[in-house]
């Protein structure tokens, strides 16, 4: 009795404890409770058989119980509830094969989160966010169902926000994002159905009124629209019946016609596609098809894509006629990331027209070669290779269709090619570049080639200073000198010949050398004196020697091949220095704020001399005695160095005397605003004037007179003036007439004759102008004083009164903190940008044409003026105008004269641009911005040359 009744109460203490323990899960805590704002309930489950009760865990199955001292009564309770635990764990253990979820789904609430164990849902409220794998729901509600891994995600009404309702599902899918109003999704399935999706692909959006997903993220939409424009209610936009969207390569649409403003317009498509991929992939190109008189029907631009890698790609394309032409290409772009990027075209053509075995049978063969290579500045500063290649036989764009149709390739007549190589010894200053040069002229089919073309430099370099200087430096080592040296070979000839041409009769090569000698000295400490000496070397591998036959009347070549050297050298000396002079006004007439005036006056004198290189004693030139038919003898002198690539030296002794002079004059004031004190004036910022004597000039040795003014009227706009006087008077002949005679104008006691100047003035004149004008005030000082808009600072300040000046610089202007400024009355002032300049040009010289006055011995002046007038007004962020126009007095009439137009229409730009004088042509253009469709959506129209018309 006793034992029974032990029995009884160990099997009642065990019923109790099991049944207050915390076995079911982890929901039975206060997991119907409503959690605080500021709390988020977060929970993770492996799968669904977690939220069953069960005691059963991994750690305690491995544990072994040891059952060796245990009593009959024991052993019995621990078989029996070992064969319970066993049982409810196979059972959870099937329940996860079946679940087929294989991560953890974690899923939070702002507000609050509530399960329900009936139907196994948990319903989250505020902020609800649900994770699993790479998938992402972000929603104002959140409905779980445990059982059925579905997950349904709505927003919440909300009369706040524009759409009426806030917290609007987002699902994201790796890379893939799409806002809805409604959706719903399986985790198991990856399946799931969406209403009002809102999709971004590439530079496109998407929206539906009814979406599906697969499971390979291919989504299907009903009654959806493609746009480019990123509104909420887009400017325009494709309605699309049906389409099929595999997100990151392309949608597929049915039957769709473009809405713009919300009308729909008649222009509607059965299909099409917009790819979305930025990768490579291998594919097949569908030819076009057509029929072209002479070779009849043809299937041409058609082969295959072949994606090689994400460096370099490959296009064959071919092409082939009925009658028996056909044609292939190909194309391949490369790149290499901070080392070079290119492309390569090739392309071989076999032309055949008319009937074979008939007169009019033709058959051309003719190829086109392409290359572009650019190598990335950061690759190698010392080395670089660039190319751009164009060579095309003379026949290919005549046979080629898309050059038959494409009027600037028919019409260009000249083709240039070039492929250049450069590196450089920074450690000895050594230069070398190398280059190959093609010209084509595709009317006659010449070309000039140039293949190498080598050029050899080395910098600046004192061969006598020495490497370890003691003391001062000495007068030799001041002497530098470097080096420039050309070597090319060059050919001018056909295109059927290049190939068989001889590369030493019919090439021209030969080398050039030039060494300049340079130095710089100070005599008696003020005087600058600067000496240079040039040699120039070249050589030839030809030599011409030329005699009159006079049996045939003709000039005979008799042409030598070997090494020939020629040279020349010239010679210069110039000196220079600076002369200041000062004058300290009287203080009593002018007072205390006139410091100083300070007047800068700089001579120059230069001499240049080379010697006569066509002289008997050099060999650069010869004669020979021609006798014509009448018996007339007279010597021909020819060069027979003059074929050679760089020619022989110039004829005659060159020897040149010039002077320059050039004054400056400033003055220094008091001045409160700068910080020293004191400023600069600048009176006159040069006047300066130049001339030469010829000495081996046989007459009229003295140039013209050269006379130059430059005034700083302020700070950013500089007077300038030149002026000519003629050296030479004119003189009567024996007919009356005028002519410059070897007589000066000094000698008749005349100052030189003025020849004439030019000057050009422009304003630009704005609203900040304007307010400045009439005493506007800047709002904030000029933090630097000394700032000169013309380059390094000069602490030289303007002639014209700072009241007028004040405020110039815009940048300069205080910013108000970010806050956008009011008037006195609180409110946004209105502000519409515009500006407009005005430009006067004039020009003074001497009407030769006009009657000459015998008395003044001058001709009548002639004046030349033009008006120059153009103007920007903005009207908003997206319109702006733009004008030009001007006015020619000399032919009285209105010269070039344009006005346009550019509108921004936020997804779509609008131009418009027309020209109103002389001649009335316009240009309209309407396109979209993306580049997507930029070319698909666009309207382009202008006026042609043979509609343009004279208005006036």
């Amino acid at each position: 009795m006793k034992t029974r009744l032990f029995v009884i109460f160990m099997l009642f203490v065990m019923a109790f404890s099991m049944a207050n323990s915390d076995v079911p899960g982890f929901f039975n805590k206060n997991i119907n409770s409503v959690n605080d704002d500021t709390t988020k309930t977060k929970l993770a489950l492996n799968d669904h058989s977690t939220l069953k009760d069960s005691t059963i865990t991994e750690e305690n199955v491995d544990v072994k119980t040891d059952t060796a001292m245990m009593d009959s009564l024991q052993l019995a309770i621990y078989h029996h509830n070992k064969m319970v635990d066993d049982s409810i764990r196979l059972d959870s253990l099937n329940k996860k094969k079946k679940s087929g979820i294989d991560a953890p789904v974690k899923y939070e609430a702002q507000d609050s989160l509530i399960y329900e164990a009936k139907s196994n849902t948990a319903h989250l409220y505020g902020t609800a966010e649900v994770s699993y794998e790479n998938m992402n729901l972000k929603s104002d509600k959140i409905y779980m169902s445990l059982d059925s891994s579905l997950v349904h995600a709505t927003g919440s009404a909300d009369s706040t926000e524009k759409t009426g309702i806030k917290g609007r599902p987002v699902f994201t899918m790796g890379q893939d994002k799409y806002d809805t109003d409604t959706m719903a999704f399986n985790f198991k399935s990856k399946k799931g159905i969406v209403r009002n999706a809102y999709t971004q692909q590439e530079d496109g959006y998407l929206v539906s009124k009814v979406s599906k997903r697969n499971d390979k993220g291919e989504l299907f939409l009903a009654h959806g629209r493609y746009t480019t424009c990123d509104k909420e209610h887009p400017d325009f936009y494709i309605a699309l019946s049906r389409a099929k969207v595999r997100p990151g390569k392309d949608v597929i649409f049915g039957p769709a016609y473009i809405v713009v403003a919300d009308v729909p317009l008649p222009l509607a498509v059965p299909y099409g596609f917009f790819p979305f991929t930025k990768s490579y992939s291998s594919g097949f190109i569908m030819p076009s098809y057509g029929d072209e008189n002479n070779r009849g029907f043809y299937l041409r631009d058609g082969g295959y894509y072949f994606a090689v890698s994400d460096k370099w790609d490959l296009k064959l394309l071919g092409e082939i006629y009925t009658k028996g032409s056909w044609g292939i290409s190909a194309a391949s772009n490369y790149r290499k990331r901070y080392k070079y990027s290119g492309s390569f075209f090739a392309a071989y053509q076999d032309t055949k027209t008319g009937d074979k075995g008939m007169p009019d049978f033709q058959e051309q063969e003719s190829f086109k070669l392409q290359w572009s290579h650019r190598q990335d500045p950061k690759a190698n500063p010392f080395s670089s290779l660039s190319a751009s290649v164009n060579f095309a036989t003379s026949s290919y764009e005549r046979n080629n269709l898309t050059s038959m149709y494409n009027p600037q390739a028919m019409t260009q007549t000249t083709r240039t090619s070039s492929v250049s190589w450069s590196t450089t010894f920074s450690s000895i200053g050594l230069s070398l570049s190398t280059s190959a040069n093609l010209s084509q002229n595709m009317q006659n089919s010449t070309i000039s080639l140039t293949l190498p073309d080598v050029n050899v430099s080395i910098s600046r370099f004192y061969p006598f200073r020495r490497k370890h200087r003691v003391g001062e430096e000495r007068w030799y080592e001041k002497i530098s000198m470097s080096y420039t040296g050309q070597m090319s070979n060059s050919i001018q000839t056909k295109e059927n010949l290049l190939l068989h041409s001889n590369i030493v009769k019919d090439w021209h090569n030969g080398m050039q050398h030039n060494i300049p000698i340079n130095a710089s000295f100070t005599l008696f400490k003020f005087i600058n004196v600067t000496p240079s000496f040039n040699f120039t070397d070249r050589m030839t591998m030809s030599k011409v020697e030329k005699s009159w036959n006079q049996a045939t009347q003709t000039e005979v070549a008799d042409t030598t091949y070997g090494f020939h050297n020629i040279y020349n050298w010239n010679m210069s000396v110039s000196a220079s220095t600076k002369l200041y002079g000062f004058y300290i006004p009287n203080r009593k007439i002018f007072g205390e704020k006139i410091q100083a005036i300070r007047h800068v006056f700089t001579p120059q004198v230069s001499f240049s001399y080379a010697p006569d290189f066509g002289s008997a004693r050099y060999g650069y030139y010869q004669t020979y005695q021609k006798t014509d038919r009448d018996g007339n003898v007279s010597l021909v002198e020819y060069s027979p160095y003059s074929a050679g690539l760089y020619g022989p030296p110039g004829k005659g002794r060159t020897g040149s005397v010039s002077w320059d002079v050039s004054n400056n004059i400033e003055m220094k004031i008091k001045s409160d605003k700068d910080s020293t004190g004191f400023k600069k004036i600048s009176l006159i910022d040069e006047l300066g004037a130049s001339m030469s004597y010829n000495m081996a000039a046989r007459r009229q040795p003295w140039s013209d007179l050269s006379m130059r003014i430059r005034l700083k009227w302020w700070k950013n706009y500089t007077f300038n003036l030149n002026a000519v006087f003629a050296t030479y008077a004119y003189e009567l002949d024996e007919n009356g007439k005028p002519y410059v005679g070897d007589r000066t104008e000094w000698g008749y006691g005349r100052f030189g004759r003025f020849q004439g100047m030019s000057q050009n003035i422009s304003y630009t004149l704005n609203p900040e102008k304007i307010k400045k004008l009439f005493g506007g005030k800047d709002t904030e000082k000029d933090n630097d004083k000394n700032h000169d808009d013309e380059g390094i600072d000069t602490n030289i300040e303007s002639n014209i009164d700072d009241a007028m000046e004040k405020g110039r610089r815009g940048a300069d202007k205080k910013q108000n903190g970010g806050k956008a400024s009011t008037d006195d009355d609180g409110y946004l002032p209105f502000s519409m940008p515009w500006s407009l300049t005005f430009g006067y040009g004039i020009t003074m010289r001497e009407d030769r044409g006009g009657r000459f006055n015998k008395k003044s011995m001058r001709y009548p002046y002639k004046f030349t003026q033009t008006l120059n007038v153009s103007g920007n007004l903005r009207i908003s962020d997206g319109w702006n105008i733009s004008f030009s126009s001007g006015y020619d007095f000399e032919n009285k009439q209105i010269s070039m004269t344009t006005a346009s137009l550019q509108r921004d229409l936020h997804c779509f730009n609008m131009s418009c641009s027309v020209v109103l004088a002389p001649y009335t042509s316009y240009n309209f253009s309407f396109r979209a911005n993306a580049a997507t469709l930029t070319d698909a959506l666009k309207y382009d129209k202008r006026s042609g040359y043979s509609n343009a018309v004279q208005w006036y």
